[in-house]
């Protein structure tokens, strides 16, 4: 199996050559960045599973605070990816160092969040979580790539998204569990997740291997990537087509707290159950990450990206329609499980298949960081909507925009295609 350096030359990447052994479609390394994220998103998810209701009625804050609180979310992270990627690409051995770096930093900020009252505190204690956050993605998702045959890569992503989902179909029962169970409820919750997410960095620095081994297989360059040479990597087609592609359907995505905001305004659901929303999703994610993975190695993984921004618009159509009541709820979930099973791992593993062994992790930075800033515009640009508008026409405005984008996106795609024949 071969991988092409920056220079075009093929060079051999074994991912184990051990005698008589097959490598396997999902390595082991993969099970175990698996587990670090299963048992992270725990932590992560206990506090976006009540933080929206923590700023707007614990805090008093508006749509449009929480707009603010909500893109630092989306948006910080996606300031630092670039560099993480690219300390990570820098040699070899530096992808787990990187990445155990972020998931330290996120570590530390949950117990923080006991101390923040106000808003500028809220927003400087997520802005250093999401800061460790946008270090380790990058790193994580090139060491995925770089432990994976090619032909394998999206069944390898969709395990990993699987088992991250199922961090997060956990992170919220475990949150609605402290809720019920303590006065304090909300700083209950964050002291818990900060436990969980210090277990997390344990997991990673025991059970992850530290050598990348086909980074290592691969020829070593006469000197390791500079910073231009990873912002080059936008000079080749497929990824600055998929970049762009990414950033522009990002513009148009509705972050999850603000849809749950609505479902639960809409279904008119008890306070005491908007933690268990993200749950549908989680499942629905979970079920169909794997099935859906394995798709994308045997379609066109682009397509199947772009497709689900389509089953997202059906979503948004759905909490539009007249339709409500605890049925629609769930038909909206299921929709949005699905994008997610479509559209985070497939991304990867399309970036993956685009740029040079030697830069996975700078590639998946850039198309990272692009979607991530589009997320965090559109939560600032939602949150103001709502403020002047109302919810229901902020999703329709948005829901216009994303079937534009969609259309967009779906000429650049068959524009690549016919380059490429």
């Amino acid at each position: 199996m071969y991988l092409a350096d920056s220079r075009g030359t093929k060079a051999t990447v074994v991912p184990d050559s051990r005698p008589g052994r097959r490598s396997a479609a999902v390595p082991p390394a993969v099970l175990a960045l698996g587990a670090v994220s299963l048992i992270t998103d725990v932590s992560s998810e206990m506090v976006t599973a009540v933080l929206p209701l923590y700023v707007v009625t614990a805090l008093g804050l508006s749509p449009l605070g929480f707009g603010l609180l909500d893109g630092i979310n989306n948006g910080v992270g996606a300031l630092v990816r670039l560099a993480g990627g690219h300390l990570a690409d820098r040699g070899g051995r530096r992808h787990k160092v990187v990445a155990g770096l972020g998931y330290g930093l996120s570590a530390l900020c949950k117990p923080l969040l006991l101390l923040a009252h106000t808003l500028p505190v809220l927003s400087a204690v997520l802005a250093v979580d999401r800061t460790g956050k946008g270090l380790r993605t990058a790193p994580r998702d090139a060491m995925i790539s770089l432990f994976t045959e090619p032909e394998h890569r999206g069944r390898a992503f969709g395990v990993h998204r699987a088992m991250d989902t199922t961090g997060a179909l956990l992170g919220p029962l475990v949150a609605f569990a402290v809720l019920r169970a303590t006065v304090d409820g909300y700083d209950a919750v964050f002291a818990v997740s900060g436990c969980v997410a210090a277990l997390g960095v344990l997991v990673l620095l025991q059970f992850v291997p530290r050598r990348v081994t086909p980074a290592d297989a691969v020829r070593r360059p006469e000197r390791p990537p500079a910073l231009r040479d990873s912002l080059a990597l936008l000079r080749r087609p497929d990824l600055r087509r998929l970049t762009v592609c990414a950033t522009l359907l990002g513009l148009t995505t509705v972050s999850d707290s603000f849809l749950y905001l609505l479902l639960q305004r809409e279904g008119n659901l008890s306070a005491h159950l908007f933690p268990l929303l993200p749950l549908g999703t989680a499942a629905v994610f979970l079920l169909l990450a794997v099935p859906l993975g394995a798709l994308a190695d045997r379609v066109d993984r682009r397509r199947l990206f772009l497709a689900g921004h389509g089953v997202l618009l059906l979503g948004y159509g759905l909490v539009l329609s007249p339709w409500h009541g605890v049925p629609a709820v769930i038909a909206v979930l299921v929709l949005h499980g699905t994008f997610y099973a479509a559209t985070d791992g497939v991304l990867a593993a399309a970036t993956a298949g685009a740029v040079p062994a030697r830069h996975q992790g700078a590639g998946q930075a850039l198309v990272g960081t692009g979607q991530a800033l589009a997320r965090f515009a559109c939560s600032l640009a939602f949150g103001a909507a709502w403020s002047l508008w109302g919810g229901r026409t902020a999703l329709a405005v948005t829901a216009a925009a994303l079937a534009v984008s969609a259309v967009v996106a779906s000429f650049l795609l068959r524009t690549a295609d016919e380059v490429s024949a």
